[in-house]
């Protein structure tokens, strides 16, 4: 039963949540003030959704090309969510130009270490191909790169007092898939892979993205809609406003 849940029951309920993601971000016109975003939402479905079940029942399970696109597509993943979380620094940064030019330069920095971290043991371990060698070694790297940003960035909201609700709930949304990725990789190791709780850890990862998902839709429906109003000659945009407002 719990393999089947692992295997058939969480992963398609995480595509269907995708789906009801990416129309809600069409119905409310959301893609035209969240462009990054919505970016990354289709990106993730393309390749999660889409590509990798296509992959995976063409080549199978143990085969060396669904491993290698797997970790190419974990690499393109981890790349769109270290650029999404410099949309969201951007975002917060909105009113402070002088500190957004000091953000952005260390996020240039950051991803050039990481890729100098990743070549440089790749380079002391040349034997280090079995589990992707440099894309999974980089895919690792960016991974846990963004966990960190992405918490530096939702402290920096909490403690500059942002006033973004929408920010604020998509930054926690992706922090739960990091949190609970992170918690995984972590456990994996301490544990014998025998054990029942070991077992049960499988289903933290896909629960997780199920987290960020569903807590991204209630960010794009607590969303109020913008509604055009067009100012006529002669009318009073006092009363118009209150029109709107009502």
């Amino acid at each position: 039963m719990g393999d089947f849940v692992l295997t058939h029951g969480l992963p398609y309920l995480t595509y269907a949540i995708e789906v009801c993601v990416g129309l809600l971000l069409v119905r409310r016109a959301t893609w035209r003030r969240l462009k990054g975003f919505c970016l990354y939402v289709a990106v993730l479905f393309l390749l999660d959704s889409v590509a990798r079940p296509a992959v995976l029942h063409y080549f199978g399970q143990r085969s060396a090309t669904y491993a290698s696109f797997w970790w190419l597509t974990d690499v393109v993943l981890a790349l769109g969510a270290f650029l999404l979380i410099c949309s969201f620094f951007r975002r917060a940064c909105a009113q402070e130009e002088k500190m957004w030019r000091f953000v952005r330069l260390l996020l240039v920095l950051v991803f050039i270490l990481v890729l100098v971290i990743s070549a440089a043991f790749i380079l002391r371990n040349p034997n280090h191909n079995a589990a992707g060698g440099f894309t999974a070694e980089i895919g690792q790297n960016l991974f846990f790169t963004c966990l960190v940003l992405n918490t530096l960035l939702y402290v920096m909201i909490q403690q500059f007092a942002i006033d973004d609700d929408e920010l604020a709930l998509l930054v926690g949304g992706i922090g739960i898939q990091f949190a609970g990725e992170a918690a995984f990789l972590a456990l994996c190791n301490l544990l014998p892979a025998e054990s029942k709780f070991a077992y049960a850890l499988r289903f933290l990862p896909p629960c997780c993205t199920l987290g960020m998902l569903l807590t991204w839709a209630y960010a794009i429906v607590k969303t109020p809609q913008a509604v055009p109003v067009l100012l006529l000659p002669g009318r009073d945009p006092g009363m118009l406003e209150a029109i709107a407002n009502s």
